[in-house]
């Protein structure tokens, strides 16, 4: 029963010093309970900085308590901070601690998200699949798009329904999320819903570099050698949600998801 969550938390005008993420709702920084065995991993994080600052992760459980994964940021670079296809293995129940510097400015939100994924949680069972089955059942690509209404207070908002503007998909039949485009830079993209086990699943927010979030969860499927392409049923589609994450500035995103139709 695999599992893929994004976790995503921000702080306000932390500065110089170390802050610890203000998670958002609903998102935790324990570790899910799962089977020693099979581990639980970080695929990757990336920040949305409005200042040079710093994301870390650590806990006793990692490397080390002091530094742990300590990863420099560039203003408005939304890139993967992780090598890709390089995890860092997680232990179940572990509490990690998140902390991020950046602007000092009064009221400027500074966030940071993590991508984590469950070969086997209780209770979960997400439909993902990986490059080889999806180009197996490919029949057709197909674009829904979405004007997410951000707000200005950090952590999740501006949810929709997948359909609430394009209502095209056919009836009773599996999509697969590829990717995704942006047009208005936020942190965080997040879709959510029963066939992924109503846990979030996301990519960051950016325009920039829209050539790899096109293919975002093909991308690291392949280089992970994980099963990590979410698949939707279009029966669930009213409960296919959509939202981000975005700073005080509260700048709406449109969002273009990119799904393949698949074949029983």
């Amino acid at each position: 029963m695999p599992a893929l969550e994004v976790l995503s938390g921000f702080a306000t005008a932390p500065g110089a010093a170390f802050v610890g993420l203000t998670m958002g709702a609903g998102d935790t920084l324990t570790i899910r309970n799962t089977l020693d065995e099979m581990s639980p991993r970080l695929l990757t994080t990336w920040q949305d900085k409005q200042a040079v600052g710093n994301f870390r992760i650590r806990s006793p459980r990692l490397h080390d308590v002091v530094q742990g994964i300590n990863m420099a940021n560039v203003i408005s670079d939304l890139s993967p901070s992780m090598p890709i296809g390089f995890p860092q293995p997680l232990v179940s129940q572990d509490v990690l601690i998140a902390e991020i510097t950046g602007s000092a400015v009064a009221g400027d939100i500074e966030s940071a998200s993590l991508l984590v994924y469950y070969p086997d949680l209780p209770g979960i069972d997400a439909n993902l699949i990986d490059t080889m089955e999806l180009r197996n059942r490919l029949v057709n690509l197909m674009t829904s798009q979405n004007t997410l209404a951000l707000g200005a207070a950090g952590g999740y908002s501006g949810a929709q329904a997948i359909n609430a503007t394009v209502d095209l998909m056919k009836a009773n039949t599996d999509y697969a999320l590829i990717g995704y485009n942006v047009r208005g830079e936020c942190a965080t993209v997040r879709w959510k819903g029963a066939d992924v086990g109503n846990l979030g699943v996301g990519g960051p927010g950016t325009v920039a570099t829209r050539f790899y979030s096109a293919y975002w969860f093909a991308w690291l499927s392949d280089a992970f050698g994980l099963p990590l392409i979410p698949v939707f049923n279009s029966a669930n589609k009213a409960g296919i949600i959509i939202d981000g994450v975005q700073d005080e500035n509260a700048g709406a995103a449109t969002v273009t998801s990119i799904f393949a139709e698949l074949k029983h």
